[in-house]
């Protein structure tokens, strides 16, 4: 198992908690059989732990679009009243989108909401953000995505966390590893963080990262064309609900809002099948 980062709680409680936004959704590994039509990192982190021990049980409080004030808001009460033995939390990366926002206060915040979930003794997971490369229009964010980064670095030491450094995954290079909308990842990226995620917490795993041939470069007329689905697919869409002020969020739902049993064989579909 996982030697002393995991350990049970009273009467030998395993209870996975994850909260954040749609990195932690599982928003680009689409799965119809799952709640919210995703499955992503969590669910088979969540699946590894009950094959590695039996009798884990998991909650998922992550929805996309969430900003760190919804998180604070509106999942850490929740999660706090579970009473987690794993906690892992992605926050802030929606604020670092908004243009207004005051990082330092949203720092200040994130530190508040860790120190929270540290009180309650669970293992907590955090993660640094990717710098991703989706467009030059984004490049004056990248002094802030620096500046998140390290100072949850920082927090991750301060509150004896388990730091998930994304931000120096090599792999998230390749293109591949993204969705179409380039902003989240892809099944096989979601499949390669989880492998990450039970490295770190020292969790036995068979996940592998994909073979691939080096990606080919595409020609000019290539390149527009993509450039124009993608504006077309995403950009605009995107821009028109700021603009209306509605999120992709809104009308949804925690995928695992309660905690559930993961079986040990079947994971989570079998959960729903039964």
């Amino acid at each position: 198992m996982a030697g002393k980062l995991l350990n049970a709680g009273p009467e030998g409680r395993r209870r996975y908690v994850a909260l954040g936004d749609s990195f932690t959704e599982g928003v680009g590994d689409r799965s119809k059989r799952l709640p919210n039509g995703v499955r992503g990192w969590a669910d088979r982190v969540a699946e590894h732990l009950a094959k590695a021990e039996p009798g884990w049980e998991y909650a998922n409080l992550a929805i996309r679009s969430k900003r760190l004030r919804h998180i604070i808001d509106e999942q850490l009460p929740a999660a706090l009243a579970m009473e987690p033995t794993l906690i892992t939390v992605y926050a802030g990366g929606n604020d670092i989108l908004d243009f207004g926002t005051d990082i330092g206060s949203l720092m200040r915040d994130y530190e508040s909401l860790v120190a929270a979930l540290a009180g309650t003794g669970a293992t907590v997971v955090l993660f640094t953000g990717f710098d991703v490369k989706v467009s030059a229009l984004l490049e004056p964010l990248k002094k802030r995505n620096a500046f998140y980064n390290q100072r949850v670095r920082e927090i991750a030491a301060k509150y004896g966390a388990v730091l998930v450094d994304y931000w120096c995954f090599d792999a998230f290079h390749d293109p591949r590893m993204w969705d179409s909308d380039r902003l989240h990842m892809s099944k096989a990226g979601h499949k390669y963080l989880a492998g990450q995620v039970l490295d770190h917490i020292r969790v036995p795993h068979k996940i592998r990262p994909k073979d691939w041939e080096p990606p080919v470069k595409p020609g000019l007329r290539e390149w527009e064309r993509r450039q124009r689905r993608w504006v077309h697919d995403w950009v605009l869409p995107l821009f028109g609900r700021k603009l209306r002020g509605i999120t992709l969020g809104d009308q949804l739902s925690a995928r695992w809002p309660e905690p559930v049993r993961v079986p040990r064989k079947g994971g989570l579909k079998k959960l729903l099948r039964d």
